[in-house]
């Protein structure tokens, strides 16, 4: 098992920026990947950024690129997701996901099994 604890949320202007953390307990070494995810009231939840922790590999979802950086301390087994010139549109609640297998998306959220409890992002204009 792995549990995964959010932290670092908040209330930001459109412009500001914010730094998410993911910590990482348990089983972490079975972890294949783990990413960022966001929902806003009444839409699905949708994958942010994912990083593949043995290959580097990165992905991002077209509306954050160059504005949002996932990134990942070995050592304190945490992950962050650094949000530079935010907007409203990013106003939502923010979950970090580990998967312990390959061979699923980056994005979908059916393809990761742990989940932490949430952060929330509120971006006023």
């Amino acid at each position: 098992q792995v549990q995964l604890v959010e932290s670092g949320g908040g209330s930001v202007q459109a412009g500001g920026s914010l730094r998410l953390s993911c910590s990482a307990s348990g089983y972490t070494s079975s972890i294949y990947s783990m990413g960022w995810f966001r929902q806003a009231p009444g839409k699905e939840r949708e994958g942010v950024a994912t990083l593949y922790l043995y290959s580097d590999i990165i992905y991002y979802t077209d509306s954050v690129k160059g504005r949002f950086t996932i990134s990942q301390d070995n050592a304190k087994n945490t992950l962050y997701l650094q949000m530079n010139s935010l907007k409203p549109d990013d106003t939502a609640m923010y979950y970090c996901a580990a998967a312990d297998g390959g061979g699923g998306s980056w994005y979908a959220p059916a393809d990761f099994g742990y989940w932490g409890q949430g952060t929330q992002v509120t971006v006023s204009s």
